[in-house]
Order: C-alpha cells, then sequence, then structure tokens
C-alpha cells in the first residue's frame, strides 16, 4: 500500500468529522457525540500515521529510530478503546454504569498505551523499518512483548465488538441494525489483520518466514476494516438525524393547509413573522404552530361549537376513527368560522367560544390531523359549501 491509500481514508474521515464539529460544539456534554468524534480523530489519525510516507517523517522530526512504532500502536490501541467506549454510549443503560464500564475501557487501554511506550523505550531498534518492523523486530527483547501486547489489546477489543454487536443487533430494528452489521462486518476484517499479524509474528518466533502476511496482506484488511467499522458508527447517527429532519419538514408541510386556512382569517393588519432560509425545520414549525393559534385566538368568536358536533357525528357515521373524527371535527368549524370572519370585516360578531375550542387543538398531531382534514375531508368540503350557500355565522 503506498501513502495514497492510507490518506484516501483518512481524508474522508476528516469531512465526516467536521460535519460533526458543529453539533459537538453546541452540544459538548453529549457523550455519544464526543465517542462520535473521538472515533473519527482517531481513525484519521491511525490511517495518517501509519502512512509510510508518514512514517518517515515522524522518525526524521523525532531523530528517533522507528518512532513511528509505539505511535501508530498507541493509536491502534486508543481507537480500539473508542469503538468499545463508543459501543457502550450508544447502547445506553443506566448512566452510572454507562460511565462506570467506559471508564474501565478507557483505564485499562491507557495502561496499555504506557506499557507501550516504556517497553518501546527498554527496546532497541537501531534499523528503521517502514512496513516490516513488526516481523523484523519479532523477536527484540522489549520490541517483541511490545508487539504482542498491542496485537492483543486489538484482538480483545476486536473480539468483544463483535460478541456485543451481534448480540445488540438481534435485539433492534431498522437503521440500527444496519449499522451494527456494517460495524461486525468491519471488525470481521480486523480480526483478519489481527490473525495475519499474529501469524507471521509467531512464525518468527519459530524460526519460520511468513513476513508477507504482515507485510503486504496485514495492511488493507485493517484499512478496510477501520473504514467500513466507521461508516458504521457514523451511518445509523446521519441516517437518523436526516430522518427527523424529513420528519419535522413533513410536518412542517402538512401543517400548511391549517396555516394558510387560519391567515385567511386572520385580521388585515396581522404581522406574519417571516423565516430566514436558513432557519431550522424545528423553529419553522415551532412558527407555523404558533400562527395556527393564533389565528384561533382570531376566529375565536366565530366558532361554532353545534356546528362541529353536527360534524363529529357524521363523520363517525361515515366509519371515521375517534381521533380522526375529532380532527374533522375541528376542521369543520375552523372552516365555517373563516367563512364567517370573512363575511364580517368590520368584526360585528362578539362573544368568547373559543375556549373550550382551543382545549382540544393544543398538540401538533392534532393540528396535523385538522390540517389533513381540511384538505381532504368530505364532511368539511359539504360544511364549506353549506355556509357559502347560506351564508350563516356561528349558530
Amino acid at each position: 500500500m503506498n501513502g495514497q491509500d492510507y490518506y484516501i481514508p483518512a481524508a474522508a474521515l476528516a469531512v465526516s468529522l467536521a460535519f460533526k464539529l458543529p453539533a459537538l460544539r453546541h452540544n459538548w456534554r453529549d457523550p455519544l457525540l464526543r465517542s462520535v468524534c473521538a472515533l473519527l480523530v482517531l481513525a484519521g489519525s491511525v490511517f495518517t500515521f501509519a502512512a509510510p510516507p508518514t512514517i518517515e517523517a515522524v522518525n526524521g522530526w523525532t531523530g528517533v529510530t522507528n518512532f513511528s512504532a509505539p505511535l501508530v500502536y498507541c493509536l491502534i490501541t486508543l481507537f480500539s478503546a473508542a469503538c468499545l467506549v463508543l459501543i457502550v454510549n450508544w447502547r445506553g443503560g443506566p448512566p452510572e454504569e454507562t460511565r462506570r464500564i467506559s471508564r474501565r475501557w478507557m483505564t485499562g487501554y491507557a495502561a496499555v498505551v504506557v506499557v507501550l511506550v516504556v517497553l518501546f523505550a527498554l527496546g532497541d531498534t537501531p534499523v528503521e523499518r517502514l512496513r516490516d518492523f513488526d516481523t523484523f523486530y519479532a523477536n527484540t527483547p522489549y520490541i517483541q512483548q511490545m508487539i504482542a501486547l498491542y496485537l492483543t489489546a486489538h484482538l480483545v477489543a476486536a473480539v468483544v465488538m463483535v460478541a456485543m454487536c451481534w448480540r445488540w443487533s438481534l435485539q433492534v430494528h431498522g437503521w440500527l441494525r444496519i449499522g451494527l452489521m456494517i460495524i461486525v462486518s468491519g471488525y470481521v476484517f480486523n480480526l483478519s489483520y489481527d490473525a495475519t499479524k499474529i501469524s507471521a509474528v509467531v512464525a518468527r518466533w519459530a524460526g519460520h518466514d511468513l513476513d508477507d502476511l504482515s507485510t503486504y496482506v496485514a495492511p488493507p484488511l485493517a484499512s478496510v476494516g477501520a473504514l467500513i467499522s466507521a461508516i458504521g458508527f457514523v451511518l445509523p447517527l446521519l441516517c437518523q438525524r436526516l430522518s427527523d429532519s424529513w420528519q419535522t419538514w413533513t410536518t412542517y408541510r402538512r401543517l400548511g393547509a391549517l396555516w394558510h386556512e387560519v391567515q385567511i382569517g386572520a385580521p388585515g393588519g396581522t404581522h406574519v413573522v417571516r423565516m430566514s432560509w436558513w432557519a431550522p425545520a424545528e423553529l419553522r414549525v415551532i412558527q407555523r404552530e404558533s400562527d395556527i393559534h393564533d389565528g384561533f385566538l382570531h376566529l375565536g368568536p366565530y366558532f361554532d361549537p353545534a356546528r362541529r358536533e353536527d360534524a363529529y357525528e357524521r363523520a363517525r357515521a361515515a366509519g371515521a376513527e375517534e381521533e380522526t373524527a375529532r380532527a374533522v371535527a375541528d376542521a369543520a368549524m375552523v372552516a365555517a368560522a373563516v367563512q364567517a370572519r370573512s363575511a364580517d370585516p368590520e368584526g360585528a360578531v362578539i362573544g368568547a367560544s373559543e375556549e373550550s375550542v382551543l382545549d382540544t387543538l393544543g398538540g401538533p398531531r392534532d393540528l396535523v390531523r385538522i390540517s389533513h382534514a381540511l384538505r381532504h375531508s368530505p364532511v368539511v368540503a359539504a360544511v364549506r359549501r353549506h355556509v357559502a350557500l347560506s351564508g350563516s355565522g356561528p349558530a
């Protein structure tokens, strides 16, 4: 593998991290978000510092022969810990238990990092090796233990991740299950990486030469495994965010019929707040709901509970469910009130019968149902025609 084989995945991970940073800045205390960003940083760092050109450059900058070896091993170890911590936070559970398990993994792998650095400092690696450090120094005192330790730590994390993700995937559905299966697939590559590396190192211990497994087969397996695993972590979170955004925009759009209806019945001088084009969908929904409730207040004197009750009975007689029938009844009363308000430009009608109605129109779900009924219900259409022909206002 050349430098591009490492730098392209690192760049892709950097782009993914860039999309996460704004959310991290606004919600720093979210442990799941912190874990995702830490994983992306460490995965990108592993790719960057494991590239042969970077290895050579780091060795030259530090003036320490093979300084990159413990650096890359430490990054791989920390990446393994980040994966374990992320899956623990992602799975959830009692907060105290989640924090305790996360701290155990972080403490254990931090200790491994410290031991790796100490073993490298005690060992002797006078010949720079850019691609075959593991097998070249497999029998060197202290370095031998360092290599065995990082491979063991990586193997333990891979086995635990596969077991945890597989068990969890059997309990969930949707994007989460897909993401977990992708992670399992990625860690199958990681386990293959461990198998090839360990085989080559053990062969060296036994006096044999399987260096090609470590030098040419293992690196691509590690790269593919890390990239697939990172996708598995990010994809469900990204898709859930997109799904939530889609649902919010759908709610905004479905409220449109009701929003336009009450705007027709609003006084001529009513000021409508204009949202900027970059305003988030959640804020737009809140503003639209607020406008609708303001419209109800203006239409209150024209609401006719008797007309609402009649529309409710007709909807139930037509086979509508309870919630749907209530929404149809409210929509019919709103439509009639709008026409009555339009027929009374001077506002001669006085009264305040809106209180009992507002109690039934308090939630976003009701508003969406009412909006749908305004556009699609034949009962509401019949009420519109009746009011238009009779010119009647509230009973």
